[in-house]
């Protein structure tokens, strides 16, 4: 099988590398023929081209790896590949999450592959775990540790101490987060992995806008100092979670007692959870990053698409499910230096703490939505909240 790459950075140059250095049968036959630059200056090698049309339009070609990163020209070029009858693997969660039902379709009916398992979790088999446990299963619940910036920041502040902008800061230095780390500590990385999981794991078009979202932007020591106290640990979780006809999927910071597992969950690394109904609960563990973990996701899709010999998955998205915030519920941990708060939300509160001068409060039983549109008010104020774990 000859593939062309489009996009040669870390990823990239990770599939190239893994693909050129192993010695299993099963690269015997893939060649990469094309790999697509963005600038001259990279065609270090013959078969380097900065004209994705000598990609696209290579009959010998039969697959495409998409690695760029962004939205466009991401979608053209998946949906050209697709068009011309070349199978599609992909890593681009942004892309993946805004287009996955037209990809999956339009594969579909032009009877090739898309697979995107590098899209959630990096080189954890997260996606095709997930496929399985749905061949005889319900799944009733996703969630998980999926952003490794996040964890790194949280799990250094828990065990090392620093203040959030100066572990931000080496998160930066070690290149686990861009120059602009929105995506990551505003959990819009996050999202879009929770987004391509609960649409694929409850079979449902679920949008963006539907995904209540607060990152970890605010927190501060103060907050850490309190969970330590009270023997737990602070991780940003994406949940998804299903219902009959009803699902809810959210993004926010969560409280565990130490004894848990994602408590422990150290670093950059990623854990996600399956609930099945008749398997129960299943973890996977393992690196959500990285050139050779997310390069070792998109070969095995490679190989995948070999061993099927044409024979295609069909992935639907059909089913009407309508958001129930109630879903996902708890009592919430705030932090907010705001005298208003108490006043203008006291139907919420169940007690107000007082640590380092900081005004804290524990909330009633409330859902995520609530509790959502509750902080927006105040996020300028730097208001941090965190649903305790039941």
């Amino acid at each position: 099988m000859k593939i062309g790459l489009l996009g040669f950075g870390t990823v990239g140059s990770g599939v190239y590398e893994i693909v050129k250095s192993t010695s299993t049968c099963f690269f015997d036959d893939i060649e990469v023929k094309k790999i697509l630059v963005k600038d001259e200056k990279d065609k270090v090698m013959d078969i380097i081209t900065t004209d994705a049309e000598e990609i696209l339009n290579d009959k010998e070609i039969d697959l495409v790896v998409e690695v760029m990163g962004g939205i466009h020209p991401a979608y053209e070029y998946i949906m050209k590949a697709l068009k011309n009858k070349k199978s599609v693997v992909t890593a681009n969660k942004a892309v993946v999450a805004a287009y996955l039902k037209e990809f999956t379709k339009t594969a579909y009916e032009n009877g090739v592959s898309f697979e995107y398992e590098a899209s959630v979790c990096g080189g954890i088999p997260w996606i095709k775990s997930l496929e399985k446990v749905k061949r005889i299963d319900e799944v009733t619940e996703v969630y998980g540790i999926f952003n490794g910036t996040s964890n790194f920041i949280l799990d250094n502040m828990t065990k090392e101490g620093y203040e959030f902008q100066e572990i931000l800061k080496k998160a930066q230095e070690k290149g686990y987060a861009e120059s602009d780390p929105s995506a990551d500590i505003d959990g819009i990385d996050i999202m879009r992995k929770l987004l391509i999981t609960s649409s694929l794991a409850f079979e449902c078009e679920v949008s963006e806008k539907e995904i209540d979202v607060f990152g970890i932007r605010n927190i501060q020591k103060t907050d850490i100092e309190y969970f330590k106290n009270i023997n737990c640990t602070v991780k940003l979780i994406a949940a998804g979670k299903k219902y009959e006809d009803k699902y809810c999927a959210v993004v926010e910071p969560v409280i565990f007692k130490n004894e848990r597992i994602e408590a422990a969950v150290p670093q950059n690394f990623n854990i996600g959870t399956i609930y099945g109904k008749t398997i129960g609960e299943l973890k996977f563990y393992g690196q959500g990053a990285g050139k050779l973990p997310t390069g070792n996701a998109i070969v095995q899709d490679i190989i995948d698409i070999i061993e099927a010999k044409g024979k295609l998955k069909e992935r639907k998205f059909e089913k009407k499910l309508t958001k129930d915030s109630s879903l996902v519920s708890g009592k919430y941990y705030v932090r907010i230096n705001n005298e208003e708060f108490e006043k203008e939300n006291s139907d919420i509160i169940e007690r107000k703490l007082e640590n380092s001068g900081n005004l804290i409060y524990i909330t009633k039983k409330i859902d995520c939505y609530t509790m959502r549109k509750t902080a927006e008010k105040y996020i300028k104020e730097g208001i941090f909240y965190a649903r305790f774990e039941d």
